[in-house]
């Protein structure tokens, strides 16, 4: 049953799910399945977390983060979601980067990028073997002491071409930098380049909207508009939570938040050991991201000039250059009529992406705010234009997204656009080994970030609450 905010509830449950992210999604599902009473709370008006979608002027629809994600994404929406799902992820076959150390095309698999490292790049076949080799079989229980840069630099030395092209497109995926460890870009790389870059085929409108409908028809109950205060523990025992100034009873708490925000603001630094808490308090967020959005006007075409540009003016990769507020590294998502062939007048958008610090801009004044948006959009049309010559003639209708936006909609700490560093995952792991039946699935070390890694983290997680359950 869909509930809204005014509707009482009156029963207890086996399992509340604090927030609608795509992990809280997947792990409602995977639950209710298995014949536990599911009770998921939003606090929008609607699911889906930082997987969401806007409308502007009527005719605009803004996918605010859908390009893209591995092939695992498929068999995890046919065995947690529905076949029906799994059937509308499509490849996006045109990937390209543009910038002064090199300009090419690819379908982002691992042979096509083999063969532009042997052909392009000028490296030994045997050199890309060992690299590739190496880092498909990365996984999170390997060496964190070395860091993306050196893995780089160890196989290709002084090739600030090779390390730009290899790890341009993972910062943009999951905000890895060259200072992380080399597993957060090995593991992530490896389920990118096995089969490419996909996408839904719909519009994230859709596929949310089909997941609704799924756990709908699981006997989730499902309530919007339901910010949760309190995560309730009593004796070290999760209770349930208080929304509202109501209290709802559960066996078992599932938070899909923010996970600084679910130990300290949720639950409350008073419920835990002073040592877990030293150790929460080592966690580092991920950086947060700007977003510049723009909708083509009715009759007007864009030509097919690729799904996703990495464009850049910088001389050569560096963290720095990448985070600053006057970056020239972005990324372009091109959406065709093509993405939604359900809608008979859908449009043309262009979604620009570029990484941000939150520091940056929250203590700006709202002059000073406005005005650096103001120049957001202007570099973003300055460098769109050497990639779309003419296009700013047929946009009628820009806007841009700060860290703040991304904090006021998503309620992640200062913004963050991948939740924390890696650090963050064994916390998260550890919540229910502190406070028993509290438990939690988001963007946490890197690794379990994006759409593949939140709807598996959330499977990880609902097998943690079952064995719970079942004790």
């Amino acid at each position: 049953m869909l509930l809204n905010k005014n509707d009482k509830i009156t029963q207890n449950y086996d399992v509340i799910i604090v927030g609608g992210g795509l992990g809280g999604m997947t792990a409602a599902n995977k639950l209710a399945k298995n014949g536990r009473k599911v009770l998921l709370l939003e606090a929008h008006d609607k699911l889906g977390g930082f997987a969401t979608w806007f409308h502007r002027k009527g005719k605009h629809i803004f996918d605010v983060s859908l390009h893209g994600f591995p092939v695992g994404m498929v068999k995890t929406c046919r065995k947690y979601w529905s076949k029906k799902i799994a059937d509308k992820i499509i490849q996006l076959k045109r990937v390209r980067f543009i910038n002064p150390l090199y300009q090419l095309e690819t379908d982002f698999t691992v042979d096509d990028f083999t063969g532009k490292l042997i052909h392009d790049f000028k490296v030994s076949k045997e050199q890309v073997d060992n690299f590739f080799n190496l880092i498909m079989n990365m996984n999170y229980y390997d060496n964190k002491a070395m860091t993306n840069g050196e893995l780089l630099e160890s196989f290709f030395p002084g090739r600030k071409d090779i390390h730009r092209f290899l790890i341009e497109p993972i910062v943009y995926a999951n905000g890895s930098t060259l200072e992380d460890p080399a597993i957060t870009y090995g593991i992530v790389f490896s389920n990118f380049m096995s089969k490419g870059v996909y996408t839904f085929q719909g519009g994230t409108d859709l596929v949310v909207e089909m997941m609704q409908e799924e756990l709908l028809n699981n006997h989730v109950d499902i309530c919007l508009k339901s910010k949760v205060e309190k995560i309730v523990v009593d004796h070290n025992v999760c209770q349930g939570v208080s929304v509202g100034g109501n209290f709802i009873a559960s066996r078992a708490v599932l938070s899909n938040g923010n996970l600084i925000s679910t130990i300290f603001n949720l639950v409350g630094e008073d419920k835990f050991k002073p040592e877990f808490i030293d150790k929460v308090k080592k966690v580092r967020l991920n950086t947060s991201s700007c977003q510049v959005y723009m909708g083509i006007k009715q009759g007007e075409t864009i030509d097919d000039i690729g799904d996703l540009i990495f464009f850049s003016e910088a001389k050569e990769f560096a963290t720095e250059e990448l985070l600053s507020m006057n970056t020239s590294s972005r990324t372009f998502s091109l959406y065709y009529p093509r993405l939604r062939p359900q809608l008979a007048d859908a449009g043309y958008s262009i979604v620009s992406s570029t990484n941000a610090r939150y520091e940056d801009w929250v203590n700006l004044s709202k002059e000073e705010y406005k005005l650096k948006k103001e120049e957001l959009i202007k570099a973003t049309l300055i460098s769109l234009e050497k990639v779309i010559p003419g296009i700013s003639k047929k946009i009628d209708y820009i806007e841009a997204a700060t860290p703040l936006t991304i904090k006021r909609y998503t309620h992640h700490e200062k913004g963050s656009s991948f939740g924390t560093k890696h650090e963050g995952l064994e916390v998260s792991m550890g919540l229910d080994k502190e406070i028993k039946g509290l438990f939690h699935t988001g963007s946490v070390g890197i690794i379990m970030s994006g759409w593949l890694g939140a709807a598996n983290y959330g499977v990880i997680q609902s097998y943690e609450v079952e064995s719970y359950l079942d004790k």
